[in-house]
């Protein structure tokens, strides 16, 4: 079958009002379980194939983020679907006012390679909770993990519920032709445009999850140890192919060279190298291209060693960087990490507020006002204070971006709301309603009205 017959299936299906049904729904999250517990060798086996990851790192960074999503909906989703019962005002008594939420209908989720799992299963996982039917698209970029997922989906699963798309750009850009109900997609701020600018035609609603250059600043005040170690663990994370991973580092000039041995020491620790099982290669040859020509040999101070063949960078920490190297222009999703330094944090923080709004910032510091500064300060998608990238890890928070890091945001209650559409319900009572709101309308009925209004 082909996507327009797919979509056409699907829009039929959703006319029958079967996936309202919260026990439909159900038993689609709890089959989708089912398969990624049945078949995680097979998924395993796909993402190391395309990246060399390793199963502990495939299941903390992937496979586990969509259990819990489906758990906390299957835990959940009565009481987010429940109607909710909202104050009524005075010139509408005697009545009730409910807010209901109800399923877009069909919608396309167009997942990212760097968690390509995570980042395709989990918006999912939302929609179908929400009461939507699905069309997902993984990255083509990781061929291996989107093929197993196409197949364990498309054999489990009615296409007419939920369908999983193969190939490249040539399909996404004919799919994006076609109206769906909300189209969800995660990736680069270049395509993101793309993606608007096709939904604009149709008046689709989108979620864009983005990217940027996420700030991670260490202060005097901070821990600056577990600074080093927590900005390792984020940074070289997947070698730095995560949309939330410290792009650069703004560390106090006075302890510099202190935090520098320490990333250092934590790279060695870590055992953050080529053969490690927790160090992961480059996607393909482009990215790896792109890298290694963002590495000034010059203002190296560790790493900057790589293997074309294998596609790996060794984590690389650059030292002297200022905001004209060419690091410092774009996005690096990679393992390469910039150090700069400040003098004074509201001179730091104003250089980041002057660049474009990113998907996540971080800070280091035990300061109170420290703290509050880089809250009221800087606007990004979300962060941590003294960690990073864990903001993640806890459902209870939005995750999105916000300018061109992203728009709208997903996880937990926020991904159903992403996926729903809130739609407002008045009764009225058939006694006892005042005659102010009918004409004619005399200067003592204009005097009450007022008052009411």
């Amino acid at each position: 079958m082909n996507y327009n017959e797919i979509l056409e299936r699907q829009r039929e299906f959703f006319a029958t009002h079967k996936t309202k049904n919260l026990k439909y729904r159900k038993e689609q999250l709890e089959k989708l379980k089912r398969i990624i517990q049945n078949n995680e060798n097979l998924l395993n086996e796909a993402i190391y194939k395309d990246f060399g990851k390793s199963k502990a790192d495939t299941f903390t960074t992937e496979i586990s983020f969509v259990l819990n999503d489906i758990d906390y909906y299957l835990k959940n989703l009565n009481s987010l679907a429940k109607p909710k019962r909202v104050k009524t005002n005075l010139l509408n008594q005697p009545g009730t006012s409910k807010i209901y939420p109800e399923p877009l209908g069909n919608t396309l989720i167009i997942g990212a390679w760097n968690y390509p799992y995570q980042l395709t299963l989990s918006p999912a996982v939302a929609a179908i909770a929400a009461g939507n039917t699905v069309i997902a698209k993984p990255s083509e970029i990781a061929a291996n993990t989107m093929q197993v997922m196409a197949r364990i989906i498309n054999e489990n699963f009615n296409p007419d519920v939920f369908y999983c798309m193969e190939g490249g750009i040539e399909e996404t850009t004919e799919i994006l032709k076609e109206k769906f109900d909300k189209i969800f997609f995660t990736g680069s701020t270049r395509v993101g445009k793309i993606i608007y600018e096709a939904a604009a035609k149709h008046l689709t609603p989108v979620t864009l999850e983005l990217g940027g250059k996420s700030p991670a600043i260490v202060t005097k005040n901070s821990d600056y140890k577990i600074a080093a170690k927590r900005i390792v663990w984020g940074k070289f994370l997947n070698a730095g192919q995560t949309c939330v991973a410290p792009d650069y580092v703004l560390v106090d000039q006075s302890i510099e060279e202190k935090f520098l041995e320490y990333l250092k020491e934590y790279i060695v620790e870590f055992n953050y190298r080529e053969g490690s099982e927790h160090y992961t290669r480059i996607i393909n040859q482009r990215n790896f291209s792109r890298l290694t020509n963002l590495i000034h040999k010059e203002k190296i101070y560790l790493g900057g060693n790589y293997s074309e063949q294998n596609l790996h960078i060794e984590p690389t920490v650059l030292r002297g960087v200022d905001w004209d190297d060419a690091v410092m222009k774009e996005e690096i999703f990679g393992p390469v990490l910039p150090v700069l330094t400040y003098n004074v944090l509201n001179e730091a923080l104003n250089e980041i507020t002057a660049h474009e709004k990113p998907l996540a910032a971080y800070i280091f510091t035990n300061d109170h006002g420290e703290k509050k500064l880089f809250t009221d300060k800087i606007s990004f998608g979300g962060g941590c204070i003294n960690d990073v990238v864990m903001h993640l890890s806890n459902g209870s928070l939005p995750f999105g971006g916000v300018g061109n890091s992203g728009i709208g945001s997903y996880h937990g209650k926020y991904g159903f709301e992403t996926f729903s559409h809130q739609k407002a319900v008045l009764e009225r009572a058939t006694w006892g309603e005042p005659n102010l709101k009918y004409p004619p309308y005399t200067e003592n009925k204009l005097k009450w009205i007022k008052r009411v209004l």
